[in-house]
């Protein structure tokens, strides 16, 4: 018979226990740590140093703003008498161009709306005298849907001025038209032509 008492043996086991616990918890457990630790170093080791100027393309810093205030300006804007459906039939279509004035201080004068045909000829001068838009101010010049003078590939020059260097006004074209239940309706930007305060060409 073995000459220990219950509680010596009690205790062995519980010592052997906790000497397990070590083995295959405590010691497994500080070895993960030490590799994921060893990983990390190593990972950070091989990525380069990155200057803080360095920029990806996507937050590049930028020296000019990509937009400037300009004191006037000579646009194009497309225009689109009608559209082409079905067989090639002309869709007519009314023709709104607008002119918004984006600034919030300062007016613009429109000095010029003419208003061309495909073939590039000029149908008509659609002011008879300078326009002033105050701030934040818009304007409307309508082809109405029976003109078909313009045709597909109609356009409008216009040419606006500023006292001083304001922000560049919205200039776009709207076709619409509506039948029963149905309609078409589409915007056209215009397109800088020239900056600057020059004179109107003939």
């Amino acid at each position: 018979m073995s000459n220990e008492n219950p509680e010596e043996q009690t205790d062995l086991m519980y010592r052997q226990f906790k000497l397990l616990i070590f083995l295959f918890v405590i010691v497994p457990i500080i070895l993960l740590v030490l590799f994921i630790e060893f990983r990390f170093r190593s990972f950070e080791a091989a990525v380069p140093p990155q200057e803080p100027s360095i920029r990806d393309e996507a937050r590049m810093e930028i020296d000019v703003m990509p937009w400037h205030p300009v004191d006037g300006q000579r646009l194009y804007v497309p225009a689109y008498s009608h559209v082409y459906h079905r067989e090639g039939d002309p869709h007519l279509l009314t023709v709104t161009l607008h002119i918004r004035n984006t600034d919030v201080d300062d007016e613009i004068v429109v000095t010029s709306v003419r208003y061309f045909d495909t073939g590039g000829k000029e149908l008509r001068s659609m002011l008879k005298k300078p326009l002033k838009l105050a701030p934040l101010a818009a304007t409307e010049f309508v082809i109405e849907r029976e003109d078909k003078s313009g045709g597909s590939g109609a356009s409008f020059i216009v040419e606006w001025r500023a006292g001083t260097e304001v922000n560049q006004p919205i200039v776009e074209t709207v076709m619409i038209d509506t039948k029963g239940q149905q309609g078409i309706s589409f915007i056209s930007p215009g397109v800088i032509l020239s900056e600057g305060t020059t004179d109107s060409e003939d």
